[in-house]
């Protein structure tokens, strides 16, 4: 079992903010056994088991997601919101249905981004061909679900393109999905482009939660930031990119 102890950026009682590290997944899926996020902040907050919402498969199996409010990627790094308590669980998830909390992504994706900025509104449902993958617009099958995200672009190079992305929804797989469908998939996206090189020295998903918005209980908003990964600094380099937002 890892120990995520230090990567905590934030926490009171009833809410912790975690630094995710890319490569480690949120919660047990039921199909594989490896250590989770989930499974680490119950070793570390035992009363906080059985806060939330579990999930149970259509076998029966019953997934502890103890904590877990919303989802990243395994191989996205930056900002996961976790509920030590179930107050604070029901007082995320509000905050996430009403479309409350504002999320940040920073990524870089293949070839040029026409436009400077714009909206990504393609509604997204599963993929026809790969259990595993979604699909926007026509093709996709299954429930069609509204799925909306906002890109900035940052800095075009060569062969990138570094975009700021805040989704207003939360589906599984958004940004790679909204820029695959633009045959823009995010660099070194083993699943949404997998015949694309790997580039910049990356090499794992190159998207990363760099910043969270939420509300506390006081009505006051929390702005929670993850630094930048070490791989992220040094591909900010190689094409002469420095954040407006460094310390």
């Amino acid at each position: 079992m890892f120990d995520l102890s230090d990567r905590i950026i934030f926490e009171d009682e009833d809410i912790l903010a975690l630094d995710k590290p890319s490569g480690i997944v949120v919660h047990g899926d039921g199909r594989t056994k490896e250590s989770s996020v989930s499974e680490w902040f119950c070793s570390k907050y035992p009363e906080a088991r059985g806060v939330g919402e579990m999930i149970r498969l259509e076998g029966g199996e019953i997934i502890d997601r103890s904590g877990v409010v919303h989802r990243l990627d395994r191989d996205t790094s930056g900002v996961l919101l976790l509920a030590k308590t179930q107050k604070g669980f029901e007082h995320l998830k509000n905050q996430f249905l009403k479309r409350i909390i504002s999320k940040t992504y920073i990524a870089f994706v293949h070839g040029s981004l026409k436009d400077d900025h714009g909206t990504l509104n393609t509604s997204i449902g599963k993929s026809p061909t790969d259990f595993r993958k979604y699909s926007a617009g026509r093709g996709a099958t299954g429930e069609m679900r509204e799925a909306v995200t906002y890109y900035q672009v940052l800095k075009r190079d060569k062969d990138v393109t570094l975009v700021e992305a805040k989704p207003k929804t939360g589906r599984t797989h958004q940004i790679r999905v909204h820029f695959q469908s633009l045959q823009r998939p995010v660099v070194c996206d083993k699943l949404y482009g997998a015949s694309k090189p790997a580039l910049l020295g990356f090499n794992r998903l190159a998207l990363h939660a760099r910043k969270v918005e939420f509300k506390d209980f006081q009505g006051m908003v929390k702005s929670i930031k993850a630094d930048y990964p070490e791989d992220f600094l040094k591909a900010f380099e190689a094409i002469n990119y420095v954040p407006k937002d460094l310390p």
